[in-house]
């Protein structure tokens, strides 16, 4: 059973930076694309950027693009999400999550398992 444990989440001021931590549990970190998503109170599940297993590609959402950088160190089992020049917009819950393949995917439908999420809170 895969575990997806996120943190790093909090409340910041509108242009300041926050740093997600997401660590799971499989033993073949490397072989799995992952991803991060939000959602804001009463809208949709939002993409905001995925990575391959081997860190060679990345997508980000439209929304985030330029801000925000995803990463992730595979001998620690761990996907970051590196948030800059933050504003109240991206307040949301952020989601990590791990597809079955090593391939990245925009989609919420494209993940196999998801983390239970952890607030950010943008002030304006």
């Amino acid at each position: 059973q895969v575990q997806l444990v996120e943190s790093g989440g909090g409340l910041v001021q509108a242009g300041g930076s926050l740093r997600l931590s997401c660590v799971d549990s499989k033993r073949t970190f490397s072989n799995y694309a992952m991803g991060w998503f939000r959602q804001a109170p009463g809208k949709e599940r939002e993409f905001v950027a995925t990575i391959s297993g081997r860190g060679r590609t990345t997508y980000y959402g439209d929304s985030v693009k330029g801000r925000f950088t995803i990463s992730r160190d595979n001998a620690k089992n761990t996907v970051y999400l590196q948030m800059d020049s933050l504003i109240p917009e991206d307040t949301a819950v952020y989601y990590c999550a791990a597809r079955g393949t090593s391939i990245t995917s925009t989609t919420t439908r494209g993940y196999d398992y998801w983390g239970q999420g952890t607030q950010v809170t943008v002030s304006s």
